[in-house]
């Protein structure tokens, strides 16, 4: 079976390297799906989970906050502005996070910067999502 070549990367460090036979990547128009000899790609990503699952059926969860995926046939390189595994998440702080966004937006007073908080709204609700897909992965066991 051919395999993928994964590598994530954040602008601190590697997160990820290892071989995979599917890949879904959160990109800027939609989830990409991506099998072994998959077109050649460059694309921007937004903030979201990365699964990326292994030959043995397992899957691993990451959370990326934007940057960008390279999609070559055999190998996936993501260059990620933040990105960490999924358990590594803090669940409380990505709520709170998402209500304070969320109640700035509410507010719509004049001296809030709304793309500014758009975007943290939208890393909490990713983050969110990835605790929540690692959470059904484990039960699913």
């Amino acid at each position: 079976m051919a395999l993928l070549k994964v590598d994530v990367v954040s602008t601190e460090r590697e997160i990820y390297s290892g071989e995979a036979r599917f890949v879904a990547v959160p990109g800027k128009m939609g989830e990409l799906g991506v099998l072994p000899g998959h077109t050649p790609l460059l694309t921007p990503v937004r903030p979201g989970t990365v699964r990326i699952e292994s030959e043995d059926g397992t899957d691993t969860y990451l959370y990326i906050a934007g940057g960008f995926v390279e999609i070559q046939p055999d190998r996936v390189t993501i260059l990620a502005d933040t990105a960490m595994r999924a358990e590594s998440l803090d669940e409380a702080r990505a709520e709170r996070a998402r209500e304070e966004a969320s109640a700035l937006i509410e507010t719509q007073s004049g001296d809030i910067d709304y793309a500014k908080a758009r975007a943290e709204l939208a890393e909490a609700v990713a983050q969110l999502d990835a605790i929540k897909r690692m959470r059904k992965q484990k039960q699913s066991k």
